[in-house]
């Protein structure tokens, strides 16, 4: 009997695992309509595709249409008490510079969020984010 319950508790805590990692994992692209900095790269405006890289979930990788402009990014893991009711890309605003800040798929309380970098943090000192959302597409 109590193998029988080891083994019930750990086919479960592999299905728990495997949903989390699932849960993590994201393809969507988006048209951004301004340039904006991620990881200390500036990124020009245009059509970007991201999608996760690691099993984990943890890094994504951006590229544009042309593939000309690629980053890679370390994000960390977002939740949100409400499922998101859209795919989108969120982004901080200070003055004239944009930092992609946030990515949410609809139907998910998981996300990612990307760290803040030096520049941002540097700008967010004494300043308020104005947070700007852009509309994504699953593919």
């Amino acid at each position: 009997m109590k193998k029988q319950n080891l083994q019930s508790i750990l086919v479960l805590s592999l299905l728990l695992v495997a949903g989390s990692a699932f849960a993590q994992t994201i393809n969507v692209r988006s048209d951004v309509p301004f340039s904006f900095k991620v990881a200390g790269k500036s990124m020009p405006a245009g059509q970007y595709s991201i999608k996760t890289m690691t099993a984990d979930g943890g890094t994504l990788m951006l590229r544009d249409s042309e593939s000309r402009t690629v980053a890679l990014v370390n994000s960390n893991s977002a939740q949100k008490l409400e499922r998101s009711n859209a795919t989108k890309l969120v982004f901080h605003v200070y003055g004239s510079e944009y930092f992609l800040s946030e990515i949410w798929v609809a139907g998910n309380s998981d996300g990612h969020q990307i760290p803040v970098s030096s520049r941002e943090r540097e700008l967010a000192k004494g300043n308020t984010a104005l947070d700007v959302n852009v509309l994504a597409q699953v593919q």
